[in-house]
């Protein structure tokens, strides 16, 4: 099939059947359900996932934190400020680099972690509960199939046009 004719049956057909519009509805849903969550325990999504990743991984950097986040350095840097504002955090210098803060989680942090995720976890029960072990794992494997493949055009689209 050439281009144009798979523009016009892309252009014709539902876009409740477009892939990338679906996840796209359901990343939205999860976001406005955890952001309505954790705005009662005055966190926002990328604070709690710098909790939650400090929890699981120990002190990490700012540029550790950003990626594993998926933003930039300069606005983790705003978020860990603001949270080391509020002592869920404390960042020291790195033994290794000295211009390096780590930054790892205070007793505060955990505690309002703990409480968060208690009602964070209420989605998750909810989510494995609306599907079978077998259509869960199914979910779960295609998922990330769909993400390996959204990482790997990206970045295609990123890089450098050869000449």
């Amino acid at each position: 099939m050439d281009l144009l004719m798979e523009w016009e049956c892309t252009v014709e057909a539902p876009i409740e059947n477009d892939i990338c519009t679906r996840i796209r509805r359901s990343e939205q849903a999860l976001m406005t359900h955890h952001e309505a969550v954790l705005r009662a325990y005055g966190l926002t999504m990328t604070q709690y996932t710098v909790l939650l990743i400090l929890l699981r991984e120990g002190g990490l950097s700012g540029a550790q934190l950003a990626r594993s986040c998926g933003v930039t350095q300069q606005s983790m840097s705003s978020v860990l400020t603001n949270m080391e504002t509020k002592e869920l955090i404390r960042r020291e210098t790195s033994p290794v680099h000295a211009k390096v803060q780590i930054a790892t989680l205070t007793d505060e942090g955990q505690a309002l972690l703990d409480r968060a995720y208690q009602e964070v976890i209420i989605l998750e029960r909810a989510l494995t509960d609306a599907f079978t072990p077998s259509e869960h794992a199914s979910l779960c494997e295609l998922l990330e199939r769909a993400t390996t493949v959204l990482i790997q055009q990206t970045r295609r689209s990123t890089a450098s046009p050869t000449t």
